[in-house]
């Protein structure tokens, strides 16, 4: 499995948890930010701001996977959610979006062994 370190608390954090935070870690990063790997992160970070029309949301989704199966082996995505309940019509007047993301959880990907282990979502 895989243990790292909680970037808010220091302390150690490990399996399913630590995919998610690798995961945020991934999307929140503007690709070119990172000094010594400067193709690290998504497209995410530049597609804010923009309006919430059906061409946006798939560039939205579109970025989310490649980003993730470029860079977290561990999660595999399925396919996305959009909740409807969390996403009230003034929520979306003020720009926030939530999305779900159904994949296949692979906690050992990082040593090769791709086996999917169960199926996990990730709220955004």
């Amino acid at each position: 499995m895989s243990t790292g370190i909680n970037r808010f608390t220091g302390r150690p954090l490990s399996d399913w948890p630590h995919v998610v935070q690798s995961i945020l870690v991934i999307l929140s990063t503007r690709i070119g930010d990172r000094v010594m790997r400067r193709s690290f992160g998504s497209a995410i970070p530049g597609l804010l701001g923009r309006n919430l029309v059906p061409a946006t949301l798939l560039r939205f989704y579109t970025a989310i996977a490649i980003a993730i199966e470029l860079w977290e082996p561990r999660f595999r995505v399925r396919r996305f959610e959009y909740p409807g309940a969390e996403n009230s019509a003034n929520d979306l007047r003020q720009g926030r979006l939530g999305i779900r993301m159904i994949g296949d959880y692979r906690p050992r990907a990082l040593s090769g062994d791709m086996t999917v282990e169960t199926v996990k979502t990730v709220t955004l």
